[in-house]
């Protein structure tokens, strides 16, 4: 019983650094990936450096132009979540649909491969203090089409997304998106 109550107490105190990360449905026609994580900065300089910083956590090997700092959001309604490539061109991953400063932002698109696809997500952010920090969850509903089924593309795209999360969390607390 002792051995149980230290396991606890131990779990508890790791428990702000974890990042719980899941496909929470799945199907032939789309997915739904929600991430938690606890973030030791408040709500708004996560905001700030979820917006205003994104080339500088984002993982330049998830990206067309190989470089992250080539992605930037613009912080208002129809906003773009672009990426400059070489020779002028640009991508659109997500366009902004939500914004609530220090608290939330929503966007809509689809990432990666799914741009290619008959398919688009909803993707929001929703930061709120804790005690040390903040919590920042994240859910990602995709719908769409694809001939050997959406379902096949939700595990890989949890990983992407809760690696870049985790980084932005590094990034945050320590100033390097590098795993710890």
């Amino acid at each position: 019983m002792r051995t149980s109550t230290l396991l606890a107490i131990a779990i508890m105190a790791l428990a702000p650094t974890w990042a719980a990360a899941e496909v929470t449905d799945s199907s032939p026609n789309g997915f739904t990936i929600k991430l938690a994580i606890a973030i030791q900065a408040p709500p708004a300089d996560v905001y700030q450096r979820l917006i205003h910083n994104v080339g500088d956590w984002w993982s330049s090997a998830h990206t067309y132009s190989g470089d992250a700092h080539n992605l930037s959001i613009e912080e208002k309604p129809m906003g773009c979540f672009c990426e400059k490539l070489p020779g002028g061109g640009s991508v659109r991953h997500m366009e902004v649909i939500y914004l609530a400063p220090g608290k939330a932002l929503g966007l809509t698109g689809g990432l990666g491969p799914l741009q290619t696809l008959a398919a688009t997500g909803s993707m929001r952010f929703v930061i709120s203090p804790v005690e040390g920090g903040s919590k920042l969850e994240v859910t990602y509903a995709v719908g769409g089409y694809l001939k050997a089924g959406l379902d096949s593309l939700a595990k890989p795209v949890d990983s992407v997304l809760l690696e870049q999360i985790t980084r932005l969390k590094n990034y945050t607390e320590h100033g390097d998106p590098a795993p710890r």
